[in-house]
């Protein structure tokens, strides 16, 4: 079987790995719960690429995502559930359902009225979802229910923090300024304190949590995303760490043999040096 840019040829291939006694022990094994984490990886490569600016490394992890979408597709056709054409066939539906002012009749619409409508739409779906499932004799979506639900909990806590407050933002639920959520940040780290002196490890984890919390919902107010500004923080750290490493390399040195005084005054060189670049 030779390579090919026709999605037949990979959807062929993966019909290949899953077919009992010829195909892939591996993939003969797996199910949609082994390989969600997979999913997830994969997702997260593909922003990884992006932000490295690495195009041709793009390339290769969209595919490896595609692959995901075409491994559980495969699944869910083994089990009589769906196959691929019918995943291609609801996104397709969907995007021209809510998208009336390029596929139909609404008009020329301003962004923000372009996102009312997006609303507006997702939430008539839900309802006529939800009524299909009835018809066809199903259990309700297994989505919270409730204003907030339908926000998936397999979402990094950060991003699902940030959505959470962004929702309940929409009916009121939320500080007016900025300023009030730094307030809150500061009365959550004194709670932070507080329960760091009781020695209770639930105690703390939940106060650390609603101060991680109060952080997200600060960086919704400036439209930051949290996991952007964490993942930056994450690369900064780790580049100034490799400085430090290599600054004690040059001295013939390892990082075991260093003082945390040492190494703080080298951390404190690379960060100058990197404001002076």
């Amino acid at each position: 079987m030779k390579p090919s840019s026709d999605i037949a040829r990979l959807l062929d291939i993966m019909a290949a790995l899953r077919t009992p006694e010829t195909g892939c022990p591996w993939d003969l094994e797996q199910d949609f719960a082994s390989i969600a984490p997979y999913t997830l990886e994969e997702a997260y490569e593909v922003v990884d690429a992006i932000e490295r600016g690495d195009l041709a490394d793009l390339r290769d992890e969209l595919g490896d995502l595609l692959l995901q979408v075409v491994f559980h597709a495969r699944m869910a056709e083994e089990k009589g559930a769906f196959a691929f054409p019918d995943v291609v066939e609801a996104i397709t539906r969907k995007l021209i359902r809510r998208h009336p002012h390029v596929f139909g009749n609404a008009g020329s619409l301003a962004p923000e009225q372009v996102k009312v409508l997006w609303d507006e739409i997702k939430r008539e779906e839900k309802a006529e979802r939800r009524l299909a499932r009835e018809a066809m004799g199903l259990p309700p979506e297994t989505h919270q229910a409730g204003f907030l639900g339908g926000i998936p909990t397999a979402l990094p806590a950060l991003t699902r923090a940030q959505k959470l407050t962004a929702k309940a933002a929409k009916v009121g639920f939320d500080w007016p300024e900025p300023g009030q959520v730094i307030d809150k940040i500061h009365e959550e780290l004194e709670e932070v304190k507080e329960a760091s002196s009781t020695g209770s490890r639930d105690r703390i984890e939940d106060e650390i949590g609603d101060l991680l919390f109060s952080v997200t919902n600060l960086a919704r107010h400036f439209g930051i995303d949290p996991e952007a500004a964490l993942r930056r923080t994450n690369a900064k750290f780790e580049r100034r760490f490799g400085a430090v490493e290599e600054a004690l390399r040059e001295q013939g040195r390892t990082l075991g043999e260093a003082s945390l005084d040492e190494m703080e005054d080298l951390w404190v060189k690379a960060k100058s040096a990197e404001r002076r670049d």
